[in-house]
């Protein structure tokens, strides 16, 4: 069951203070020398935000996991190089950018090199006239909400696109965020001016939810989604996906989109997805496996 945190609840979030960049920099440490709790410990701080980072760029919660177990075993097995220059959180997010940015694997609107304008011409493609009032209605309206956002994301280039969920949905600094992509302040903020120009372009034409004038309605997208197998009525990826103990719900997530009501807004409405939990027990079998000599 879900349940809804008691704050706005950013998807990036960085304690500020020395103290904190010491615990970091004690369970690293911990960790190195091969203990096992503290290596545990890394994974757990790290599993959540790296598996929505993942999902922001990969689209696919199964396409997500693999990548967040990649990204994870690469964190754990460069512990040693951890040098406390940026908080725990922040150095594994580069790591994630790095390999996420060179991922071979493609998703389909990548595949194709889709537009936005093409994009937007095919949400017109079967709009129905009225909003879906079928079964489990409200579900596959949020399912073909949060599916839609996650595509229109795979519209821009990769680069454009995790400046913009560092910047905008995350709401990392420029500075940070810079650092984690490995770019100069100005060429970041450059990128992330260009992805929001582009996603606010197409959002003001196209999304009701962003602006009431456009065409598209999420509640009448349902049947059409279903059809072309993007929304699954038995198995919604997103509606459905367990979210973070205490972490923001779909429910709440919408509630902030509804008062915020701009681009913005529509594209962080997500709730605070977990990692899988067997994609977890995976990597810690494979944490003991011997693959990592600091756990002998």
């Amino acid at each position: 069951m879900q349940t809804e945190s008691s704050s706005a609840g950013d998807e990036f979030e960085i304690a500020p203070g020395e103290a904190s960049a010491d615990t970091d920099r004690e369970l690293v440490a911990r960790a190195v020398a091969g203990d096992r709790a503290a290596v545990a410990d890394v994974v757990r701080l790290l599993q959540d935000p790296i598996y929505r980072l993942a999902l922001r760029m990969v689209w696919r919660p199964a396409d997500a996991e693999d990548a967040t177990q990649e990204i994870l075993l690469r964190t754990v097995g460069n512990l040693a190089s951890f040098r406390g220059e940026a908080r725990l959180t922040t150095w594994a997010y580069r790591i994630g950018v790095n390999y996420l940015l060179n991922l071979k694997r493609q998703t389909p609107q990548e595949m194709r090199q889709l537009s936005f304008d093409e994009y937007s011409e095919g949400l017109k493609d079967g709009l129905a006239e009225e909003d879906y009032r079928g079964p489990e209605a409200t579900v596959l309206i949020q399912e073909t909400r949060l599916n839609c956002s996650q595509a229109m994301l795979q519209c821009l280039s990769r680069d454009e696109r995790v400046a913009y969920v560092l910047a905008d949905v995350f709401e990392v600094s420029s500075d940070e965020a810079a650092w984690i992509v490995d770019a100069t302040p100005a060429a970041y903020r450059k990128r992330v001016e260009r992805a929001r120009k582009r996603l606010g372009n197409f959002l003001e034409s196209t999304c009701g939810l962003a602006n009431p004038q456009a065409f598209c309605r999420c509640s009448r997208r349902v049947e059409k989604a279903v059809e072309l197998g993007r929304v699954d009525p038995r198995r919604p990826a997103f509606a459905a996906h367990p979210i973070t103990p205490g972490g923001r719900s779909v429910e709440r997530a919408e509630e902030q989109m509804v008062r915020l009501h701009d681009a913005a807004a529509v594209l962080g409405a997500h709730p605070d997805y977990a990692a899988p939990q067997a994609k977890m027990e995976a990597i810690a079998g494979l944490l003991r496996s011997g693959r990592f000599p600091m756990l002998g």
